[in-house]
């Protein structure tokens, strides 16, 4: 069974839909282990309600914090300490689809970030989107992660910007699973018809 952890080049790139589309094409189990702000109506809520598999289970965060922010500001204003060692991967027989907080290097404490969340094992689809800046952001995300010898993907979301993902693609040789346009709307039948789309580069 496949354990795939999604990232992004920055928040607010795409990674929750991303995450949807990649849970409905493998009929994957989904988890989010920390939750920084909108707690009753955060990922874990969206994914659930743009899914339409019935095999899929959505399992709680370890770590559901208040404020919308970096998750070790959001847990400091909580009064509480995100310990890594009390973020447990679920049980499931089935393959799990794990979403990260922000970027990778955001911190979740004073000494650890949302890599070190990242098991040798699990393969990781990093999300990216255009921006001024995304270049960078995108090869430092990705370097970083190939340093660590982690098996790498990526998605592009948003309007396509060609010179830029060509640059992209040439400087890194990851696979690119595929794009998520700018739709006017995600619900349950655009992500299955996304998750069709990508189900076979999976």
């Amino acid at each position: 069974m496949k354990t795939i952890f999604i990232t992004g080049i920055s928040t607010d790139v795409g990674k929750t839909i991303a995450s949807a589309i990649v849970t409905e094409a493998l009929q994957a189990d989904y988890w989010k282990p920390v939750q920084a702000g909108d707690i009753e109506h955060g990922d874990r809520h969206t994914v659930e309600h743009l899914i339409s598999n019935d095999k899929s289970k959505i399992h709680p965060n370890n770590y559901a914090l208040h404020t919308p922010m970096s998750p070790h500001a959001a847990a400091h204003i909580d009064g509480v300490s995100i310990d890594l060692l009390q973020i447990k991967k679920p049980k499931t027989d089935n393959h799990l689809i794990i979403e990260g907080a922000g970027g990778l290097l955001v911190p979740l404490n004073d000494t650890q970030t949302v890599l070190d969340l990242i098991k040798p094992e699990y393969k990781v689809i990093v999300v990216s989107r255009h921006y001024l800046g995304s270049i960078n952001h995108t090869l430092l995300t990705i370097n970083t992660l190939k340093e660590k010898g982690f098996d790498v993907a990526l998605i592009f979301s948003g309007d396509e910007h060609q010179s830029t993902e060509d640059i992209i693609k040439k400087m890194t040789g990851v696979s690119v699973i595929g794009r998520i346009s700018e739709e006017p709307y995600f619900d349950k039948n655009v992500i299955k018809e996304y998750a069709e789309l990508f189900k076979d580069r999976l």
